[in-house]
């Protein structure tokens, strides 16, 4: 049974940086992507970045150039760096995991607020 813990949100000023983490757990499974979707009140949920297991990384072009996802096989964690944060960052963020067989697994949510 996969799992997804993630973590790193919080209130940071404009211009700021945070990093989220993913972790994901469990066996045999087959990963084909992970990265993060998120949801602002009143906006449509977004995919902020992704990363296939061959490092393939896509972005939207809002955080483009100032966010960069990575991961770390040895952690089994993929990590979101976010800097230079906007107010319109300000979103919860949910990690994904889709597996090869196009079962999608989310994370439990972490919110980002960008204010000063």
């Amino acid at each position: 049974q996969v799992q997804l813990v993630e973590s790193g949100g919080g209130l940071v000023q404009p211009g700021g940086s945070l990093r989220l983490s993913c972790a994901a757990s469990g066996s045999s499974i087959s990963i084909a992507a992970m990265g993060w979707y998120r949801q602002a009140p009143g906006k449509q949920r977004e995919l902020v970045a992704s990363i296939t297991m061959s490092d393939s990384t896509d972005y939207s072009d809002s955080v483009k150039g100032r966010f960069a996802i990575s991961r770390d096989n040895a952690k089994n964690t993929v990590y979101l760096q976010m800097n230079t944060l906007k107010p319109e960052d300000t979103a919860a963020y949910y990690c994904f995991l889709r597996t090869i067989w196009l079962r999608t697994t989310w994370g439990q949510g972490t919110q980002v607020t960008v204010s000063s």
